[in-house]
């Protein structure tokens, strides 16, 4: 079995690696620790990025034009919103700026220059704190460090349509997602006891509310996490493969690979 964990290679296989013909796509997997209802876990944003890592990584296995292998996870982001609920660990803008342009940077100078950054939190402030330290990266090396925005219309049309509604934080399409992968780590009972919450974050938070409890979602979820399965979990895995994979032969091609900011950025 061939590693999924860039970390897992010896200095000797990476070197290898970095001279085949074949390029290899390393994976960022990003994400945060903050709350997820009172049904999903704190790690629910990292968990999703993990799980769409792993599936195109072995989707790529025996692909003719590139590999994949997934670096190891920062799971710390820009999250201040769900600040009023206990859990929350916040990092600020500039550190996870540093972080991103300090990893793909080091990366990029050791000839290790197919990267493509995989999120799956949200939340304006970090979307927007992504795309600045990818700009940065750009800035310095003149390398285009890939990255598929999940906030941007054209995207969202291709997934359910409770993300469209933008109701998707702890909501079905969020916990259908850990439950496909991790359905220890979700309370089934209290999540189909949970009530409709229909509040649109993109239209409140273009209001200038930042702060959960003040948009409405009084125990930190919008949307139907009620309505979660695992089979919804997989079937939006498989559009997000499908997606991520598309934007990676991109970059490996030289014609694109990173989507432009989308709203969400522009806050």
């Amino acid at each position: 079995m061939r590693p999924m964990e860039f970390a897992s290679l010896s200095w000797a296989q990476v070197d290898a690696m970095r001279r085949a013909e074949r390029p290899t796509v390393l994976l960022l997997p990003l994400g945060t620790v903050e709350p997820h209802g009172p049904h999903a876990p704190l790690s629910t944003d990292l968990l999703i990025s993990l799980g769409l890592c792993r599936r195109v990584i072995e989707r790529l296995r025996d692909d003719p034009e590139m590999g994949a292998l997934m670096l190891p996870p920062l799971g710390y982001g820009v999250t201040t919103y769900a600040s009023a609920f206990p859990g929350t660990i916040h990092i600020s803008e500039g550190t996870l700026r540093a972080l991103l342009v300090e990893i793909c940077g080091s990366l990029i100078r050791q000839g290790l220059r197919a990267i493509m950054i995989v999120n799956n939190h949200f939340e304006p402030e970090h979307v927007r704190t992504i795309h600045r330290s990818l700009d940065a990266i750009q800035a310095e090396t003149g390398v285009t460090v890939g990255f598929l925005d999940l906030t941007r219309r054209e995207r969202a049309a291709a997934l359910t349509e409770e993300f469209q509604r933008a109701e998707c934080h702890a909501g079905q399409y969020e916990t259908s997602l850990v439950l496909a992968d991790r359905p220890d780590l979700v309370d089934l009972a209290v999540m189909r006891a949970l009530p409709y919450v229909p509040v649109n974050l993109a239209e409140v938070i273009g209001r200038g509310l930042k702060d959960f409890k003040a948009m409405g979602l009084r125990e930190a979820y919008n949307g139907r996490p009620a309505d979660a399965t695992a089979a919804e979990g997989r079937e939006t895995y498989g559009r997000l493969t499908e997606m991520l994979i598309g934007l990676m032969r991109e970059l490996v091609r030289g014609t694109g690979g990173r989507d432009l900011p989308g709203s969400y950025a522009r806050v």
